[in-house]
């Protein structure tokens, strides 16, 4: 039995050892200047800070636990492969197809109810989208030209 104990005790000091060195392991937490913010009318662009732009624009606000890794890593991997996809602060490079095309996209994320991802939702429960919320961004990219079928 006081091997066992022995055995925890060392196991829980190399964890604790780990869990410190990691805090050590550098994580690019950037928010780039705003090249040429999406126009939108004051009620669209209210929902997409509310919902959107911690991870797909350059206006991230960084919550604390994106200075603890390994969520760190999670947390910057996430925003990078958002903007990625899809950033609000460079909507003004994208030519008008580009914009269609991402209009469509955020219409079809919306009416699925794919975002924000439910993991996102968890720690930012403010963030969810309402029916009213939903309405006004489906309305937005129909009366931005995106009328058709996705």
């Amino acid at each position: 039995m006081k091997n066992l104990r022995s055995i925890a005790k060392r196991s829980l000091v190399v964890l604790a050892v780990a869990a410190a060195a990691i805090q050590f392991v550098p994580v690019q937490r950037t928010n780039p200047p705003v090249d040429g913010e999406i126009p939108v009318p004051a009620d669209v662009r209210a929902v997409l800070q509310q919902s959107c732009y911690d991870c797909h624009s350059n206006q991230t606000v960084w919550p604390w636990y994106s200075r603890v890794a390994p969520f760190s890593w999670l947390v910057v991997d996430d925003v990078r492969e958002a903007r990625e996809e899809m950033n609000f602060s460079t909507w003004t490079r994208l030519t008008p197809k580009e914009q269609a095309h991402y209009l469509r996209e955020i219409r079809g994320e919306v009416e699925d109810g794919a975002m924000p991802p439910r993991l996102y939702l968890l720690p930012h429960p403010g963030s969810r989208l309402t029916a009213a919320d939903r309405a006004t961004l489906v309305a937005w990219t129909k009366s931005a030209g995106i009328e058709g079928e996705r």
